[in-house]
């Protein structure tokens, strides 16, 4: 059954197959990329379990001429090939699958509209429940019974993933294929600098722009022009030749300007990602120079502290989407208690109060081991590793509000046809922000140790001053924070269409600033 037409609901379409114009929908598109995700699992499985494509075992006999053997060209290419499809399935996944889900709440319908506010919160909660499984049991058979059931679990699970997927499909609305988003974007922009000596008409009714009935047979919500990023409006100005790359309609305009106000936002999340990219990089470094045993038989993996994270991030999501929103609705009428964009900006303040409490913690540690005489022999500090678990803990409450506001900011502001390019913008995000943590890394390293210091980051720990590497990280912090409410401050909410009765097309604008 297809959704109503007639009220300029016409976009969706539930039975996976046709539109409403009879035109196939694409299905395969996330399908199609699980799948690779698919392959790529089961290749990195073959990869730990086939004796032919794995190098020998040492075991205990460490003497064993097999132990000096590497990996052969053929095992390091099936291992290698395993992770980039892995790579190129989950690049392609994670930006699909959560617009795909955001797409199942009907906009016009009040009660739909309202879930889909806890959307975001409670996907992020499904996302962080399975790292907190593979953290913990997988990390446990892993290292306990073996990489081949450690691999062979997830691709079991992510078989069965699919197979439910592909059963529901028939069930899911499904958004009408519209085109690439970068293709209408470069012929806005192209158009654009082609008439760069055009001027504008003060009108903006006197620009280019179809009937409304040609956007509710597609099911597309028409955009008034809008004052901001003036120069693309002539993209859309009449000068004769009507080709795609010379004139635009208004609406692929606003589309464009919808698209780039969000790369302000974009840049000033890449520090947070930063920050985030530390849990699995120098907190378990960190960790490997504490006391780790609890009795007298069981050590800590230092890794396993990521789980609060987790954990902490769980507890965060079902308080703030319980609790928080509801009180703070009261006081801000905001639907979702604050704006996304405050709700970042309490995260980045969190960001900021963590590298404070790492840089402490940091300065502690190396006095204790200045105290026990650790400094050069890089030996185990005398203090136990849960004096890492604050900054464990916070760094989940943060990613409660950041991590989850990031991602339902860039797909709610994101023009209609560009959901999926919006979500995307969230995994950029981190991709970005583990690129800056390698480079920021290397270069303080390469920096602190000329002229003859002894550097701010060595291999010994003990005889580093990672402590000043931290109180770097919160001045970095802070001085993103205060780009972050520069650009948050003149930032525009995108128009947002509510239906306002049965057969109202009318759009209300809603702008908020942070």
């Amino acid at each position: 059954m297809a959704e109503n037409s007639e009220s300029g609901r016409g976009e969706y379409t539930k039975d996976g197959t046709v539109d409403l114009k009879g035109n196939p929908v694409l299905r395969s598109k996330r399908g199609g990329w699980t799948a690779c995700s698919f392959v790529g699992m089961c290749l990195l499985t073959l990869s730990v379990s086939l004796h032919s494509l794995k190098p020998p075992p040492c075991g205990a006999n460490t003497g064993d001429p097999n132990c000096n053997k590497k990996a052969s060209t053929l095992q390091l290419g099936v291992f290698f090939c395993a992770l980039y499809i892995l790579t190129v399935g989950t690049g392609g996944t994670k930006p699909n699958i959560s617009t795909i889900g955001a797409d199942q709440f009907d906009e016009f319908d009040p009660k739909e509209r309202a879930h889909k506010f806890s959307f975001f919160n409670w996907w992020m909660f499904s996302i962080f429940l399975g790292a907190l499984f593979a953290n913990t049991v997988l990390v446990y058979i892993q290292d306990n019974v073996g990489w081949a059931l450690g691999y062979g679990l997830p691709t079991l699970g992510l078989a069965v993933s699919i197979a439910i997927f592909l059963a529901g499909t028939p069930f899911y609305r499904h958004k009408l294929p519209s085109g690439s988003p970068f293709t209408k974007m470069a012929r806005v922009i192209v158009a654009a600098a082609r008439k760069y000596t055009v001027r504008v008409p003060s009108d903006p009714k006197e620009l280019h722009e179809l009937d409304l009935n040609a956007y509710a047979a597609d099911g597309i919500h028409r955009i008034d022009s809008t004052p901001t990023l003036r120069i693309l409006n002539k993209a859309a100005v009449k000068t004769g030749p009507t080709s795609p790359w010379m004139l635009c309609t208004v609406t692929q305009v606003e589309e464009t300007k919808q698209m780039l106000r969000m790369i302000p936002v974009l840049i000033t999340t890449f520090i947070p990602s930063t920050m985030y990219a530390q849990i699995n990089t120098l907190f378990v470094k960190q960790g490997k120079t504490l006391d780790r045993h609890m009795g007298p038989h069981f050590q800590i993996p230092p890794a396993s502290l990521a789980a609060f994270v987790t954990i902490s991030m769980l507890i965060s999501v079902a308080i703030y989407d319980r609790y928080l929103v509801p009180f703070m609705r009261r006081w801000t009428n905001n639907p979702r208690g604050i704006s996304l964009l405050q709700r970042m900006g309490v995260g980045m303040v969190i960001h900021i109060l963590i590298m404070t409490i790492c840089s402490l913690t940091e300065r502690h540690r190396l006095a204790v081991a200045r105290e026990h005489g650790l400094v050069q022999s890089g030996g185990v500090v005398p203090l136990t590793i849960f004096i890492l678990l604050p900054q464990f803990v916070l760094m989940g409450i943060a990613d409660a509000f950041v991590e989850v506001a990031k991602l339902e900011f860039f797909y709610d502001q994101a023009p209609e046809g560009m959901k999926s390019l919006g979500t995307s913008f969230a995994m950029v995000s981190l991709g970005i922000g583990n690129f800056l943590s390698s480079f920021l890394l290397s270069t303080v390293a390469r920096v602190t140790r000329e002229h003859g210091h002894t550097g701010w980051i060595l291999n010994n720990l003990n005889a580093s001053h990672l402590d000043y590497y931290y109180a770097f990280f919160a001045i970095l912090d802070c001085l993103n924070f205060i780009v972050f409410c520069v650009v948050s401050r003149f930032f525009v909410y995108r128009a947002e269409v509510l239906e306002q009765s049965e057969d109202s097309q009318v759009g209300t604008m809603i702008s908020e600033t942070f």
